[in-house]
Formats: C-alpha cells, structure tokens, sequence
C-alpha cells in the first residue's frame, strides 16, 4: 500500500474484526482515520492504542448507530464539517441475530447492514464531493450470492431465518455499491463506488450465532476460515489502489473467492440488475427519508 498522508477516511465499524483491521493499516500508512463506530467509549480505546503505535497519526472517533437515523445525522453533520473525506469504507455489519424490526419498518439485518450505509453515504455526499478522487467501499459478502430481495416485505414478517436475512442483506449491499457506480456516470465530479468482500473469514461475526448453527460457525471459522487480517486486504486494496474502475467488486483469488489475496472477482448477476438496482434505491430512500442528488439513468 503506498502512503496516504493527506487522506481522509471514514471507517465504520472500526472497533472490532475487519473495521479495526482497515483502520490500523490506514493509519499506519499515514492516512487520517475517522473511525464511525456505535460504542464512542470502545472507539477511544482503539483511537489510543493507535496513536500509541503509530506516533503522529491523526485518528479521531465519530459516534454512530446505524440502525438509528438521528445518529446517522449528527454524525453526518460531525464529519461533514471535514475539510473533505476522501474514503468511506461502509465497513460495519450484523449477523445472525433474532429476528426484530426497526422504527422505520425493516428487518435489523437490512437496517443495518444495508440502509444505515445507504443513508450514511448520501448524507456525507458533499464532503465526499469536495475531495479530487471521492470513493465510496462498501463490503459485501460472497454470501450475497444466495441472497433474495423482497423489497415488499422489508419486514420479512413471513418466514424468517437469520443466515436468509443476513444474506438478503449482503446482496442489498452489492446492489448498492452497483446502483451508485451506475448513477454516479453521469455527474460532472463522480464519486468511485467499489464493492469488495472479504471471503470466508474468521472475525468476531464468526461466534455471533446461537444455539447449533452459532458453535458450527465458530468451529468452522477455527478450522477453515482465512485469517482477519487476510480477510482485510480486499477492503484495504479497494479503498487504496489507485484507477480502480467504478463498480469494481474486490475479493479473494483462491478456490470460490473463499481466501487469498485481493482481486478483480466476478459479481453475481443478480446484483447487477438494473431494475433491482432502481427500486432498491427507492425504496431506500422512502424507508429512510433520505434523497440523493444522484442522476437517475
């Protein structure tokens, strides 16, 4: 990774697992690092111990609850006050939790995961707009793959499973990144939108399962996932590497994306659907209350 003094980035998620991992490499190669994170005391803990390892790093904390859009708000407005921001790294994830529903209507994974980014990023468009080479990383998951998108039921108030919605989420994530790469063609000063995914990793997400499915995901993260720090290298290559096509999708290159180093891997067809794409968008805009200035193509 070259330096990246002079650059500013936001990372949500940072105080754990990929997040964590994104941020210290970041720092360490002279970027400043705006972690975004629910838990502000946590954050700081992280915040110190970075400075304590990087001397001279510029690493500050910026409370956000993404399944909150009040938070989502100041905390846009707190980082908005930034000079620019040159990378947000839509980082942060939940898994395999009961099934609840949000204020505005929607299943938590997909409040979260995928809607809470969404707002995020429209609400830190201008700051992104003030940077030369804006770019937009949101992390996916190959799982995305047998994601389903009922975009009539956010809720999923029929049938739910925890591995389904997680999953319906992921894909969200990829139509997303795809959708903003799509519409940001035709803007005069367009934002890079990269999706990267991590493969089979073991972080903390790999022990937040309950009952038998929770102990086969932390065996199975013990016994054949890639390590965190392998698993980060696809985020990091994405938000760094320079003259990355808009819609670029970062993986692993081994056998079925599952580990290895970062490259250029082949995204589903599914989300690549402009049609799903559109109405994604909309109807993340009508859950969250929050519109781009985006051209519709």
């Amino acid at each position: 990774m070259a330096e990246q003094k002079g650059r500013t980035f936001v990372v949500t998620g940072a105080t754990s697992g990929l997040g964590l991992l994104t941020a210290r490499e970041l720092a360490a190669h002279g970027g400043r690092v705006l972690l975004a994170v629910r838990d502000a005391a946590r954050g700081e803990e992280v915040a110190s111990s970075l400075r304590r390892a990087y001397p001279g790093v510029e690493v500050e904390v910026r409370q956000v609850d993404l399944l909150n859009l009040s938070s989502i708000r100041r905390a846009a407005q707190e980082i908005g006050e930034e000079k620019s921001v040159d990378v947000l790294v839509n980082n942060a994830g939940i898994s395999m939790v009961e099934h609840s529903v949000t204020a505005q209507g929607a299943e938590r994974h997909l409040a979260a995961n995928h809607l809470g980014h969404f707002a995020l990023t429209a609400l830190l468009e201008p700051a992104l707009r003030r940077s030369p080479a804006p770019r937009v990383v949101t992390v996916t998951s190959y799982m995305h793959e047998k994601g389903e998108l009922d975009l009539d039921d956010v809720a999923w108030s029929r049938k739910y499973t925890p591995l389904a919605a997680y999953s319906a989420s992921k894909l969200a994530n990829a139509v997303f990144g795809v959708e903003l790469a799509r519409r940001e063609q035709s803007s005069s000063s367009p934002i890079t939108s990269i999706l990267a995914h991590p493969g089979y990793s073991n972080t903390p997400m790999q022990s937040r399962g309950t009952g038998i499915t929770g102990i086969v995901m932390r065996v199975s993260g013990k016994l054949f996932a890639q390590s965190p720090e392998m698993g980060a290298l696809p985020q990091l290559f994405a938000a760094t590497e320079p003259d990355l096509a808009a819609g670029s999708y970062i993986g692993p290159d081994g056998r079925g994306g599952r580990s290895g180093h970062p490259a250029h891997v082949q995204l589903s067809a599914v989300a690549q659907d402009p049609e799903l794409g559109r109405r994604l968008w909309e109807r993340s805009q009508q859950l969250t209350g929050i519109h781009w200035h985006t051209t519709e193509i």
